[in-house]
């Protein structure tokens, strides 16, 4: 193998290289490989760009008998010289002084060089990020992840770590996962489960939503952000959901409604123009095969003036329409994907900001408007998606968050916590949840979640 004191160089920075190098080392996995009477020509990759490198491993190497055998897949460890390409596309090739088999790839390794379907790919997700549309979707995932992270920072945002598991029900569907220590068979043999002997002393959960928890740190930092996973056990196959998904929630203190929507819009054409910069090539590769009005999509993200309507407006222009929806438009609903892609796609052709929702469809935590029958709920609408972020101005009154409570059944003893931020220097404050998986899927054109998610946990599905 090589000497150790020799540093690996990543294929994407030599590709990017302005001259020749002499004992360069890469490691990577051989997309291709074919042989002439004199030499084997081998397509490498090492993940770290959509582009392979040639490598070019002549005859006179001492192991050019197991060289000829590579086969797609196996890993290798070559060193050689950076030189300029004779051949057409590429600028750059290695010619090999060494080439190190570090492992034989079987030969029923079922990644050949040809398409294959995104459901045959979802059977074997451990591979799939070996092929250019998946290794450059989980690429944009990671530099969207740490575009989050510098946007926050810059801004003078702190980073919260908020629990996952919690006795608390944030959006108040119930829908959640329970987590229990307890003897199935002994809660079977009883009939019921006794929380008094459970691991925490009560029910707990695996959580919905980082909010409250983001909520009391924004009351003592200003403003906070976290960033991690969500559970829902919501029995849904659409392509838009899954089990387990990735959330970002910013909660700002002495911030109103609309402050709330100009940081969305602020984050949305930031994540946007930093993918759009700094993953360019897996871009063009979505632009190319997976939605063909990609740029323009991007392009709108980026330069276009979000539009902001009532609840109320976005129920008359549905109306009004003139369009068959197969869910039934009235006030008081709550809108269905069809209804938020109609008014994102069709009517505005770009993203839209929805405020002022019944109070009858919305949590406890959102503010009551002067009318008494809206909260001060924002859902954000983008093409292509539908909702992309929502969130609210939060309830900062405690006489009318307790009424709120009341009027929605629930136990203000399990709250105590939450009801004492607003108690103890309650401030105006407003925060979103922006579903991470939506976000790679508007950047990209994918359209099934299950393919911007690693390895998706899906009702009926729980595999790798």
């Amino acid at each position: 193998m090589e000497n150790l004191a020799m540093k690996r160089t990543k294929i994407n920075k030599l590709l990017n290289s302005e001259f020749l190098i002499d004992n360069v080392l890469i490691k990577g996995w051989v997309r291709t490989r074919r042989s002439s009477k004199t030499f084997s020509f081998m397509e490498i990759n090492d993940g770290s760009c959509l582009k392979n490198i040639q490598v070019i491993a002549e005859i006179d190497l001492e192991n050019y008998k197991e060289i000829e055998k590579i086969t797609t897949g196996s890993a290798v460890s070559v060193k050689g010289s950076l030189v300029e390409s004779p051949g057409k596309g590429q600028k750059w090739e290695i010619h090999a002084d060494e080439v190190d088999i570090i492992n034989f790839a079987d030969e029923t390794f079922p990644l050949q060089k040809k398409r294959h379907s995104d459901e045959f790919l979802r059977t074997i997700a451990h591979l799939r990020p070996r092929t250019n549309k998946y290794g450059a979707a989980f690429r944009i995932r990671a530099e969207l992840a740490f575009a989050i992270h510098k946007f926050y920072r810059d801004k003078g945002f702190k980073y919260i770590n908020t629990p996952i598991l919690t006795g608390s029900d944030c959006e108040g569907a119930g829908e959640m996962f329970r987590v229990t220590s307890l003897n199935p068979a002994v809660v079977a043999e009883q009939g019921k489960m006794n929380f008094k002997e459970d691991f925490f002393g009560q029910e707990a959960n695996l959580t919905v939503s980082g909010q409250l928890s983001a909520e009391m740190f924004a009351l003592a930092l200003g403003d906070v952000y976290t960033f991690g996973p969500t559970f829902r056990a919501e029995n849904s196959h659409t392509s838009r959901h899954a089990a387990e998904f990735w959330m970002l929630e910013p909660e700002m203190a002495f911030c109103d409604l609309k402050g709330n929507m100009d940081h969305g819009e602020e984050l949305i054409k930031y994540l946007t123009a930093h993918v759009k910069k700094n993953c360019a090539d897996d871009i063009e590769l979505f632009a190319r095969f997976v939605d063909k009005n990609l740029t323009k999509v991007l392009d709108t993200l980026i330069n276009s003036k979000y539009a902001r309507i009532t609840y109320a407006d976005a129920v008359d222009i549905l109306q009004k329409s003139g369009k068959k929806f197969e869910n039934r438009v009235e006030y008081g609903i709550d809108f269905n994907s069809e209804h938020e892609r109609f008014l994102a796609e069709e009517y505005f052709k770009k993203p839209v900001f929805l405020i002022n929702y019944p109070k009858t469809i919305k949590p406890f935590y959102m503010r009551v408007n002067d009318d008494n029958s809206t909260v001060a709920a924002v859902d954000l609408l983008a093409p292509r998606i539908g909702e992309i972020i929502g969130g609210s101005q939060r309830e900062e009154r405690l006489d009318v968050l307790e009424t709120r409570m009341d009027e929605m059944g629930m136990s203000k003893q399990s709250y105590w916590w939450y009801l004492d931020s607003r108690r103890f220097g309650s401030v105006p404050h407003s925060g979103f949840g922006m579903g991470f998986e939506r976000l790679v899927m508007m950047l990209t054109g994918i359209t099934n979640i299950r393919d911007v998610i690693p390895f998706p946990r899906t009702p009926g599905s729980i595999d790798f």
